[in-house]
């Protein structure tokens, strides 16, 4: 039976300290809906009712153009070992640019990683929780290192230039692009 509350407890939070992957889903009223899953060290609890992660730039930045657009997301958790659970965060979020007042503080809670482009600063607005009966069991063998390679061994300049012009999600809505390359903390 799934349990709601309108904040985040010291459970969900062991809970999601827990778990080396998280999903998250976003929308804007026309054209796809967005699912991704997430790695690394990217992910902090602020508050009960305050969450963020760092986000890296990859292959697209649909995130950023539905939120941008739309405010809402759900982030979700699975716990692939014992007890069985899944956690979803209910909120509204907003993208948080290097060049964005407010970086700095927001940024002092990460290890910023090779391409860091952008946090993602989200305000909760309820927790769901379930039984999670039906995930397999699975466990981490390690994380891939490739995303963070290719940033690390990226030319600056060019790394630039090439997020500059993104400036439109795969259904064109407008995102902002990074100002600057962020070699981050890990190389």
């Amino acid at each position: 039976m799934a349990e709601f509350s309108d904040r985040l407890n010291e459970k969900h939070t062991a809970m999601i300290a827990a778990q080396p992957v998280f999903f998250v889903a976003t929308a804007a009223a026309e054209g796809r809906i967005n699912l991704s899953p997430k790695g690394y060290d990217a992910f902090r609890v602020l508050s009960p009712d305050r969450v963020a992660y760092l986000d890296l730039a990859g292959s697209g930045n649909e995130t950023h153009a539905h939120l941008a657009a739309d405010g809402r997301i759900t982030l979700m958790f699975c716990n692939f070992q014992q007890p069985a659970l899944i956690l979803r965060i209910y909120g509204r979020g907003r993208a948080v640019l290097p060049q964005d007042e407010g970086w700095a503080a927001l940024a002092e809670h990460f290890t910023l990683l090779p391409g860091t482009r952008q946090i993602f600063d989200i305000a909760v607005e309820s927790v769901q929780t379930s039984c999670g009966w039906g995930v397999p069991f699975m466990t981490l063998e390690g994380e891939r290192d490739t995303l963070k390679k290719a940033h690390r061994q990226a030319d600056p300049a060019q790394w630039e230039t090439k997020v500059a012009g993104r400036t439109r999600s795969i259904d064109g809505l407008p995102t902002r692009a990074s100002d600057r390359y962020i070699r981050g903390e890990d190389t």
